[in-house]
């Protein structure tokens, strides 16, 4: 058998379509918004799903285990997202959140499964057979890809267009998906790199933070969050203020945050240089969030910022 070679996944850069005279050079894929995950297939009839962080996530979606079998005996190593999909065949990363964080229990997984069911999409494929295929341009990984003809109820293999991007953002703005990323035809595969040969272009500006501390809301909301305070990592240490948040969540959410609020409260503050906020009460800086907002201050702080999701997929080392 095969041994797998362990490969980060590539990232993509926030950005603006490609101009015109290179829109050709590009391929575009539609935005999902779900969990990011390696695929194993070692050619046993075993698969293995790592997350962006490397953590084996394989126990929370039992529907995949079939996966393993799809390729026959060829060793293959996959990219790709896993996504709760709505009514409409969107990705809905608020109903995928009840899916993740389950590795550790093998029968809620299951039932949540049947609640809640995950739909692997693939976008690339790095090693196959004996190659790694890191070094092997994307417009051929992609041909390679396409050629597996891995699609079924609980995955898929989505169209990438080439050209036409103006065309493609458009669409994904009508039908309400979250973007694009358009994808440099000649592009290697650069295994942990955030690089520009990979453009995300998103229809609204948003934000991964990391929340270092936050305000009280009044009177009985006095134990709830009323504002969370945000930071991004500092080269020089701690995190640099970027603002606060104070709306967005749902009431559920908001009594989830303060839950681990309070589990991660600490009294030093974690911000490179201390906010001037009254009252503020401090955490442990590992919680990651998604914020959207309109546009950035001279200072770097987000402007109207509104709270879009918790990313406990992400920890403050993958926003360095």
């Amino acid at each position: 058998m095969v041994r797998l070679p362990r490969i980060a996944p590539m990232l993509a850069t926030p950005g603006r379509l490609p101009p015109p005279s290179e829109d050709t050079s590009y391929a575009y894929e539609v935005k999902q918004d779900g969990q990011r995950c390696v695929v194993y297939l070692p050619g046993d009839g075993s698969v293995q799903l790592r997350a962006r962080s490397g953590a084996d996530i394989t126990p929370a979606y039992p529907e995949f285990a079939s996966l393993g079998r799809v390729l026959g005996a060829r060793p293959a190593v996959l990219d790709g997202e896993i996504v709760a999909l709505d009514e409409e065949g969107r990705g809905d990363f608020q109903r995928l959140q009840s899916r993740m964080g389950l590795a550790g229990s093998r029968a809620r997984a299951a039932r949540m499964a049947a609640k809640v069911p995950a739909h692997l999409m693939f976008f690339d494929v790095v090693f196959l057979d004996t190659s790694r295929l890191v070094r092997t341009p994307y417009s051929e990984r992609r041909a390679v890809l396409e050629s597996l003809g891995l699609g079924g109820a609980d995955w898929s293999t989505p169209t990438a267009v080439v050209g036409h991007g103006e065309q493609a953002l458009e669409m994904t703005r009508t039908a309400g998906f979250e973007g694009l990323v358009a994808k440099r035809r000649t592009s290697l595969y650069e295994p942990g790199v955030r690089s520009r040969a990979w453009i995300k272009i998103r229809h609204v500006r948003t934000e991964d933070i990391v929340v270092g501390g936050w305000l009280p809301g009044h009177g009985r909301l006095a134990a709830l969050p009323g504002a969370l305070l945000m930071g991004r990592p500092d080269p020089g240490g701690g995190l640099r203020y970027v603002g606060g948040v104070g709306t967005g969540w749902s009431d559920a959410e908001r009594t989830s945050l303060a839950g681990l609020l309070h589990a991660a409260e600490t009294a030093t503050c974690p911000f490179a240089e201390r906010p001037a906020v009254r009252g503020a009460r401090w955490v442990e800086p590992r919680l990651v969030g998604e914020v959207r907002y309109t546009t950035r201050t001279n200072a770097g702080r987000l402007r109207q910022p509104s709270w879009h999701r918790l990313r406990p997929d992400l920890t403050p080392d993958d926003l360095r």
